[in-house]
């Protein structure tokens, strides 16, 4: 007696296509197209996770240079302080105080030009 592989094949074609469910057209229920489409679909996923990253980090850059604006400072001389005064924050901390916190990141800023003209 052999064993067939119909129950698993069932299984991984009802895997792809409970991925594909609200897809255009086909692509949601032909097996074919729909496996294509996942795999299409999770590569873009991928990219768009390492996309996100630098989109983030352009933001905060952006936060940070108008609230640097704001105290006459630019961007690129507050980090340059901020490295000779030895105060070590991401831009992700310091994008979140420039936007909620504005008397601290004030006066972060007086620290960074501080540490400039000495």
């Amino acid at each position: 007696m052999r064993i067939k592989n119909g129950v698993h094949a069932i299984k991984k074609r009802n895997k792809i296509l409970k991925k594909a469910k609200g897809y255009f057209g086909g692509k949601s229920t032909q097996f074919k197209a729909a496996k294509e489409q996942v795999m299409r679909s999770g590569n873009y996923a991928y990219i768009g996770r390492r996309l996100k990253k630098r989109d983030m980090r352009s933001l905060w850059i952006a936060r940070i240079n108008a609230a640097c604006r704001q105290n006459e400072i630019s961007y690129s001389v507050f980090m340059h302080g901020l490295k000779v005064a030895n105060i070590d924050l991401n831009r992700k901390v310091l994008a979140d105080m420039a936007v909620n916190d504005s008397a601290s990141f004030s006066s972060l800023v007086e620290t960074a030009k501080k540490a400039i003209s000495k």
